[in-house]
Order: structure tokens, then sequence, then C-alpha cells
């Protein structure tokens, strides 16, 4: 009995033991099939409303304002974005995998920083199409013709392909000594920097203070923009003028505020708070929420594009 009692307790160990990992490997696949859920919801509120906003622009004949013009392109950059990053985090999520190639790293790098550096050149262009269009209402034709939009939209483009070719180029061209595993749900750029050689990292360092002036330096613009913005509403002498001139901004400074403030908690948060669980939501917050919010953003403050995206509905119900 006493050899048979020695026997019967490792096994009743060996049970609770396997009891538990099952627990924890169906929570985890729980987990996963939360993640992809939601990756595939937010995938799908950006695919309707981009999508939604693009056909309006491209029907719409009186949607052809330069302001529709940038929120075509800001649509277009948005939709790229939640493309390169959501796709594979949904496979990952549903097929229980964290892997993804050196290569697809590469690219997913690049395609990131050149969709996110169209987003931010797109925002301060549009934050100057507002400035043009209050506080020099007369000049509105001239500062920013059909020429005008088109230089200016293909600038952010291009620059934004070059600033990723050289970021994409720069970064992987460093050796890494330090591992290969990435506590994101995408390839950034500073997670990369983590697994390289210390004494390696100081041209893509570089390029990144360069980065940060650049930014530094569209921020102080928007700010000086609206300052401007404001004090000529102010000056406005009816409230209703004063109401309608100051809504035209309130979409565009609602777009700007949620991907800046997502943004900057997630690159300036204190260390302290730092997790890779955190890092990882704080990534999703405003890589891939500001751009899936952008359209209802637009749609629920824009009177015209309402009445556009209303036609072009009642239109196609009508045909079916």
């Amino acid at each position: 009995m006493a050899e048979h009692n020695a026997w019967t307790q490792p096994m009743s160990n060996s049970s609770s033991i396997s009891h538990f990992l099952l627990l924890a490997l169906e929570h985890t696949r729980q987990l996963q099939l939360l993640h992809f859920c939601l990756f595939l919801g937010i995938s799908l509120a950006a695919l309707l409303g981009n999508g939604l906003i693009i056909s309006a622009g491209a029907c719409g004949q009186h949607l052809h304002s330069p302001i529709f013009f940038f929120l075509l392109s800001l649509a277009l950059t948005d939709l790229g974005s939640i493309c390169t990053t959501v796709p594979k985090a949904m496979h990952n999520s549903l097929w229980g995998t964290r892997h993804i190639s050196y290569s697809g790293c590469a690219v997913q790098v690049f395609l990131f920083v050149f969709f996110m550096g169209v987003e931010v050149s797109l925002l301060t262009i549009m934050c100057y199409d507002r400035y043009v269009s209050i506080c020099k209402a007369l000049h509105y034709g001239t500062l920013l013709g059909s020429r005008a939009c088109a230089h200016m939209a293909a600038a952010a483009w291009a620059s934004a392909f070059l600033y990723a070719l050289l970021h994409m180029a720069n970064t992987f061209s460093l050796p890494l000594c330090q591992g290969n595993a990435l506590g994101q749900f995408f390839c950034k750029v500073p997670q990369i920097l983590k697994l390289s050689c210390s004494h390696y990292k100081l041209r893509e360092l570089g390029l990144i203070a360069v980065s940060v002036c650049l930014l530094f330096g569209c921020f102080a613009f928007i700010v000086f923009s609206y300052v401007q913005i404001f004090r000529a509403v102010l000056r406005i002498p009816s409230e209703q003028g004063r109401h309608k001139a100051f809504s035209t901004c309130l979409s565009h400074l609602a777009v700007l505020c949620l991907f800046l403030s997502t943004a900057m908690f997630a690159h300036l948060k204190p260390p302290s708070i730092s997790s890779p669980s955190l890092d990882a939501a704080l990534s999703v917050l405003y890589s891939v929420v500001p751009l899936a919010l952008n359209p209802l953003i637009y749609s629920l403050r824009n009177q015209e594009l309402r009445d556009a995206l209303r036609k072009m509905m009642t239109g196609f119900f009508q045909q079916q």
C-alpha cells in the first residue's frame, strides 16, 4: 500500500500539471482569437470608411476642392498603412505564430515609415489649407489651385518614399547581435535597433534625430497656423460666422490631436511604466486606431461629404 501511494502521488502531480498546461493553452488561444477579432473589426471599419470616402471623392463632382483632394489622399494613405501591419498580425493571431521573414520585416518597415511619412505630410498640408481658407480667403484660388495641390501631394509622397528607403537601407544594414525577437505586433525601427550592436547604431540614431527635427518643424508649423486661425476667427464680428469658420477646422483638428497625442505618448512615455504588453497596445493605439477613425471623424463633421455619401448610397440601392 505504501508502495502504491508512492507511485500515485507523482501521477496526481503530473495530472495537475497537465491540466494547468491545458488551461493555459486554452486561455492563450482565446486571447489569440480575441486579438484576431479585434484586428478584423478595425481593418473592416478602416476599409469601409476609407473606401466610402474614396468612392465619394471619385464620384462626387462637387467634392473636387483642395481639402477633398487631400482627404482622398489621406484615405489612400490610411488604407495602405492598415494593410501594411494588420493582415500579418491577424495571420499570427489566427495561426498562433510570431514569425516574420527578414525580407518581410524589411518591406514592412519600409511601407510603414512611408505611409506614416505621407500621413504627417498630408496633415500638415491640410493645416495649411485651413489656414489659407480662413486667413487668406481672397487668395485661396491662387495659393491652392489644382496644380499647387498636385505639386504638394506629389512632394509629400516622393519625400516620404525617399525617407522610408533611407530608413530601411540604414536599419537593415546593421548586424543583429542580440537575438531576433521583437516585442511588437509589427516590425519597428526602435525595436530592431535594440537587437543590433551598440557601435553600429550611431548613423541610424542620427537619422532618427533628423526625423525628430522634421516632425518638430511640422508640429511648430501646425501650432503657428492654428494660432493664426484662432486669431482670425475671433475677429469675425458675428457669432454665426465664427461658428462656421471654426467648424471647418474641427475635423482636421480632431484627427490631428488623436494621431499626435497617441504617437507622442507611445514614444515619450516614462521608461518606468514601459512593458512589452503596454508598448504593443500603444503601437496599436497610434498606428491603427486613428487611421480607422479618420473617416468617421471627417464624415461626421463635414456636411458636403455626408451629402455625397448619402447620394452615392441612395443611387446604389436604387440601381439594385
